[in-house]
């Protein structure tokens, strides 16, 4: 599933090609997404000017001069950018048609992406009213993260992913962020000291940023007709290493289901 830093390399991958752009067209192939798409959004949204292209959690925000769209990923969704016209395959939902001809094209081969249009201000619509705090923003610290743990009884690893207290801290990148701050997912997150919530905070952004860093090397991926866009690769120290030794220690890594999803930790490094 695409986190937080695969949206935002596809947000600095679109932007150059549609923001201060006309919406020549959007072609709708296949309107049942996660959410149907509007009747008629191909009328509404011809001939606005993107002002603005920005990643809000896991959306994809264009800023319409009337209104504006929300691009979400889904579980397999991607985009890429045409220099022209290409007959579009099986899974190739919609296309964003952008004056100067380039076309934006979504592919979403299970279907869970959406494309949702807001009438007012993107950050008014219901889907991201609620969400929390970006965790590469000053807001996200430890003194926030420790005043949010002191009334929950769940695990620390749980709090992290809460889109309600902070966005984008997936499965992965919440185990890497673990382990390098040395704090166990299992423990319970009003018993995690405000100093240990203050280095944990630093690693979410050291993991998060060097994936981001990591994507940017492949933005030209996104101008082409051969293929979907790799992203980055991943350097993970334990996420998906069950019974490997731990680079820090030696101990092998272990693989246990919190909340419903494989959490990787070693044993040896994270109390």
């Amino acid at each position: 599933m695409p986190e937080l830093p695969e949206v935002e390399t596809t947000v600095r991958g679109i932007r150059p090609f549609i923001q201060g752009k006309v919406v020549r067209d959007l072609v709708v192939r296949e309107r049942r997404l996660r959410w149907p798409v509007q009747p008629g959004l191909e009328t509404i949204v011809r001939g606005c000017t993107v002002e603005k292209v920005e990643r809000r959690a896991k959306y994809i925000l264009l800023h319409l001069t009337r209104g504006g769209l929300l691009i979400h990923l889904g579980m397999s969704g991607s985009i890429r950018v045409l220099e022209h016209f290409v007959p579009a395959g099986k899974h190739e939902h919609f296309d964003l048609v952008a004056g100067t001809g380039h076309i934006i094209r979504f592919r979403d081969p299970r279907k869970f992406g959406s494309l949702l249009y807001c009438e007012g201000p993107l950050h008014e619509h219901p889907r991201l009213r609620a969400l929390g705090v970006e965790p590469l923003t000053p807001l996200f610290s430890g003194d926030y993260l420790y005043g949010k743990s002191k009334a929950r009884a769940v695990p620390v690893k749980t709090l992290i992913m809460d889109g309600k207290v902070v966005v984008g801290v997936g499965n992965i990148y919440s185990s890497e962020a673990l382990f390098l701050a040395g704090i166990h997912p299992l423990r319970r997150c009003s018993r995690v000291a405000l100093a240990r919530y203050a280095r944990l905070v630093e690693c979410i952004r050291e993991v998060l940023g060097t994936a981001i860093d990591k994507g940017g090397t492949t933005l030209q991926d996104f101008l082409g007709t051969d293929g979907i866009p790799g992203y980055f690769e991943q350097s993970l120290c334990v996420y998906g290493h069950q019974g490997e030794a731990c680079i820090r220690c030696g101990r092998a890594i272990r693989c246990m289901v919190i909340s419903q999803r494989s959490t990787f930790y070693c044993p040896g490094c994270q109390k």
